[in-house]
């Protein structure tokens, strides 16, 4: 499987509070940042930044500890990647901005919306809420821990990724490859550092059902119909948490959102830049 270098085209570096972040900043008018769930980059938007197709200001982020940002040794908690969040907008003067994150993204971009809502002014949360069952973060740290290993190939990682997740189409597993995984003596090794992806889902853990029930901006909730992470009883408690904001279930879409259904999200995201103040 050959590499494709305008993927890596554009990349740029942000410092924030001492943590090099690796940023996609495209386009014009209002600001959108684009949050990856655990062990993802910033490569998952790449199809719904192309349906966007230039009608706002995308700034698609490698969370720390993930891609090609920095990875501190301590500090995977909320209040981390909060702070790099809202740093972030502060340094490229973008804010206040709508913030679309996936699954840990989501969860990053919800406590940043409660703290300060003057940077945030509205989030599309695909596919995480508070009440995730103890037994989804076991399986998810179970998962996290599996995939620190090196493949023989390129493709050895495409069928990794192919069997890991059954619903992504063949380009975003190509896009995976391509943003997520180094090659070095051996084989081929994911970028995301391994110890802080698991400490990344340890502060998961803390569930953060407060922000939720605080944040005052425009959110729309997104669930993936068949998602496994995201049960129908934590979308419920979600729900009746907060009955005042939009919530969405994509059919046949499970956890992968932004790359099972970039079209729909790219959508969703229009709607909040109209509506968010």
């Amino acid at each position: 499987m050959p590499e494709h270098p305008e993927t890596l085209a554009d990349l740029r570096t942000v410092r924030v509070g001492g943590t090099e972040l690796c940023v996609r900043d495209r386009g014009s008018g209002p600001a959108v940042v684009l949050l990856h769930g655990t062990t993802g980059s910033l490569g998952v938007w790449d199809a719904v930044v192309a349906h966007l197709g230039g009608a706002v200001r995308t700034v698609a982020v490698d969370q720390r500890g993930h891609g090609r940002s920095g990875r501190p040794a301590s500090g995977y908690g909320a209040d981390e990647y909060t702070a790099d969040l809202l740093g972030l907008i502060a340094e490229l003067d973008c804010g206040p901005a709508v913030v679309c994150g996936h699954s840990l993204g989501a969860r990053n971009g919800v406590v940043a919306a409660a703290r300060e809502p003057a940077a945030v002014r509205g989030v599309v949360a695909l596919d995480y809420t508070p009440f995730i069952e103890r037994r989804v973060l076991d399986e998810l740290e179970a998962r996290v821990r599996g995939g620190d290993r090196v493949f023989a190939s390129a493709e050895e990682v495409a069928g990794y990724i192919r069997g890991r997740y059954p619903l992504m189409p063949e380009d975003a597993v190509r896009r995976r490859v391509a943003y997520g995984y180094t090659r070095e003596a051996g084989g081929y090794r994911a970028l995301a550092d391994p110890a802080a992806m698991v400490r990344t889902v340890e502060g998961l853990r803390r569930d953060f059902a407060e922000e939720t029930r605080a944040v005052a901006v425009p959110v729309t909730l997104v669930r993936g119909a068949l998602s496994r992470l995201v049960s129908p009883d934590a979308f419920a408690a979600t729900r009746r948490l907060r009955p005042d904001l939009r919530a969405v279930e994509l059919p046949g879409v499970d956890h992968y959102v932004p790359e099972e259904a970039p079209e729909r999200v790219a959508g969703l995201i229009r709607e909040m830049v109209g509506a968010a103040p």
